[in-house]
């Protein structure tokens, strides 16, 4: 039996990531959260004074055995513009940044792979920055699982649903 592993990614908003991500056999966890940046403990107002220099991420938490790290990271290049610097749609300031925080060079090595992959798929140049986790911060209770917890909410429709849609036609092999 493989070791759980672990993955931290932002593309935008960290409630769309967690929604999405909560659609897929193997993800055992999602954890709504701040990483990449140099202030300890911040809380959601404080990164959105764009002054901590951290980005909205989730923490997944992973059966190998059932999706790769490869699976993991397709995904993320389908659920967002990666071409897009510090912003998703409405959605803008550095928080919002495409990021890949990986956790040892296996990590780091298939995320560069896989991020020249996905630029055959863009006009544009990625921007995704791909770099060593230094600190996970979990985000405050109110952020946890959001989209289930808020569903009808005019984000959720407007910005979420769209998003798992496109998954549930993308990436049925993968879904729970």
């Amino acid at each position: 039996m493989a070791a759980k592993q672990r993955a931290v990614l932002g593309g935008g908003c960290f409630w769309c990531l967690d929604a999405a991500y909560r659609q897929f056999k193997g993800i055992e966890t999602s954890v709504a959260g701040y990483a990449g940046g140099h202030t300890a403990n911040p809380t959601y107002e404080e990164v959105q004074t764009q002054t901590t220099g951290h980005a909205e991420v989730v923490q997944l938490t992973f059966d190998p055995a059932i999706i790769t790290y490869k699976d993991i990271l397709e995904v993320f290049w389908a659920i967002h513009d990666p071409t897009s610097m510090n912003r998703q749609g409405n959605d803008v300031g550095e928080e919002y940044r495409s990021i890949i925080l990986y956790a040892n060079a296996e990590q780091k090595a298939q995320a560069e792979a896989s991020c020249k992959t996905a630029q055959k798929l863009w006009d544009k140049p990625i921007v995704t920055q791909i770099v060593l986790l230094e600190e996970f911060y979990q985000a405050e209770e109110a952020h946890q699982d959001f989209f289930a917890k808020n569903p009808h909410l005019g984000y959720c429709q407007a910005i979420i649903n769209p998003k798992l849609h496109k998954i549930q036609e993308s990436f049925v092999k993968l879904l729970k």
